[in-house]
Parts: C-alpha cells; structure tokens; sequence
C-alpha cells in the first residue's frame, strides 16, 4: 500500500522482544464501585486477549460469554486491558484469579459489562531497533506525522500471517458462508471488510486527498459522502463487487472510518545511536504500525512467523 510521506529513512528490527512493543489501554469509564460485573485491570505478556477471558472465565466459574472486553490486544508485546465478569450476587476472592499468564492490577465493581469498542483508543510504546537513520531527517519526518497525519491503513496483522484471513474469507465468499461472529466466520469477515477500506484509501492517496474524508467500512445501506467521493470508492471496488454483495447479506450496516490518522502526545528519543523509542496514543480501532511505516522499513525476527 502508497505511503504519504515519501520512502522510509531507513530498516528497523520491530518487536525482537516483548517489552519493545508495549500498549495501555485508555478507558473513559469511571467504575461505579458496585453492579454486577467485577471490572478487572490486567497486565499479561506474550498473551493474546481471548486467551486470557478464557482463563478468567475457568477461574471465575462462569462462562466464557459473561466475560467482556473492549478491544483485542497483540500477543507478542506487554499489554494492559480492562476485562468484566459478570458475578451478580457473587464476591469473588482476589487470589481465586491469579494465573502465571497474567497479572491483575485492579479490580472494581460496575454495573455495565465492557464491551468490543468502549475504549478511547491505546497507548503505544514502542522500540524501534538497529534504526540506522539520519536522527535529524527522523525528527523532521516524525513532525510531518504529527501535523499532517498518516493513512490509516488496517495492519497486516488484520489479514493473517500472508494474508491468510483473506484467502479464507474469499473461500466463504464463494460458497456463500460469510455470515458472521455468530458463525465463527467474524474474523474473516473483518479482514474483507478491512481490505476493501485499504483499498480505497490508496486511491484517495493516488489522487492526493486525504484530509477530512473519510472510506467505507462496507455492508448495507448507503453512506451520506458526496457524488464524487462515491464515485470515486465505486470504481475501486468495481472488481470487488462479490465481496461487496457477501458484506452487505452478512448482518452489517455500511460504517465509516476516517482515511487519516493523528497520533496523540508523539515523543521520540534515542536510547542508544540506533534504536529509537516512541510513544504515543491512538484512538481505539487504529494501528501503530500505519504510523511506523511512515518512518521506516519494518522487518521482525525470523521465529516470530513460526
């Protein structure tokens, strides 16, 4: 996918170790210290987020459904989220809930059960390794970031490893199977979806007009963007027209998603001559790799893929 920016400064080794890629949640919630569900703050490492409600879940004694969560963090990172268990008349002791694969930093009571979305967006910290670049071409390039935005791109890690999820979800789309979470088809579903929405953002990029615009997220009913701009996501998806169709028989309304995205608080130093750190945050949905590979050529360790 078109970048905006120019060519990348430089290679950088990503994520050769977990605490190179560190993200906290952001939750706009302010617990009401009673209610049914016991709000839960976890630290977890090399864990992915559906694993960790599974184990809460068995230790809980409740179902894996009565557990909810805002948003899916990356396994290979160190991570913080909110969970909720839903344990209407139930006190449930602390120690019932510890587990080698995670740490629980807070609990509280609420009276609403989280859910996919709810938070405000995540918090990044991240090291950028064996980054041999010119630090004052970066620090210009990081300025052009933080004024004028970057694409926003779903990551690859949307799509599965080589784009995995996307042969799958175009399998189902051939046999007319793309139904949905309630089906077990959600993540490929997703990843169409998601596909489509790049696309139409390199156009907007070929074209030079990404501020204030923003793609589709397809399914049914129509979007209120202008002539041109529907124009425009028309002649993109033309050849995608089966995709489009399944999308809109597959239970989603069209959403809208912004084509560019701002990060929040963008600091950067260097802990050593080429390994650069960053932090920032984004809203909930989007990726920090969209803005990384503004910055530079990612490229990860070999036994990560394995």
């Amino acid at each position: 996918m078109p970048r905006v920016l120019g060519e990348p400064l430089g290679r950088a080794l990503f994520r050769s170790q977990l605490e190179d890629f560190q993200v906290d949640e952001i939750i706009d919630l302010q617990p009401s210290g009673e209610g049914e569900h016991l709000l839960l703050h976890i630290r977890k490492r090399d864990q992915n987020t559906t694993w960790v409600a599974g184990l809460l879940a068995k230790l809980a004694g409740i179902n894996r459904n009565d557990v909810g969560y805002c948003g899916m963090k990356d396994r290979f990172a160190v991570t913080t989220q909110w969970y909720s268990l839903h344990l209407p008349g139930r006190k449930l002791d602390a120690a019932q809930l510890e587990h080698d694969d995670f740490e629980v930093i807070a609990c509280c009571r609420h009276h609403k059960k989280l859910r996919r979305g709810m938070h405000q967006g995540n918090q990044f910290n991240i090291l950028l390794r064996d980054f041999k670049a010119d630090p004052a071409l970066v620090t210009k390039r990081l300025r052009l970031i933080e004024q004028q935005g970057v694409p926003n791109y779903f990551a690859e890690q949307r799509f599965g490893h080589e784009g995995g999820n996307l042969y799958e979800a175009q399998k189902l789309i051939a046999a007319d199977q793309l139904k949905g979470n309630r089906h077990g088809t959600g993540i490929y579903l997703s990843a169409a979806r998601s596909w489509l929405f790049n696309l139409v953002v390199a156009k907007y990029i070929e074209r030079g007009d990404l501020s204030d615009q923003t793609g589709p997220l397809w399914g049914r009913g129509r979007s209120n963007v202008s002539v041109d701009n529907r124009q425009i996501e028309s002649e993109v998806l033309a050849d995608w027209q089966g995709w489009c169709y399944a999308l809109e028989h597959a239970g989603l309304k069209q959403e809208r998603r912004n084509l560019l995205l701002k990060p929040e608080n963008l600091t950067a130093s260097w802990t050593q001559a080429d390994c650069l750190r960053l932090q920032f945050a984004l809203p909930s949905g989007c990726f920090a790799t969209a803005l990384l590979r503004e910055l530079a050529e990612l490229f990860r360790p070999k036994f990560e893929a394995l």
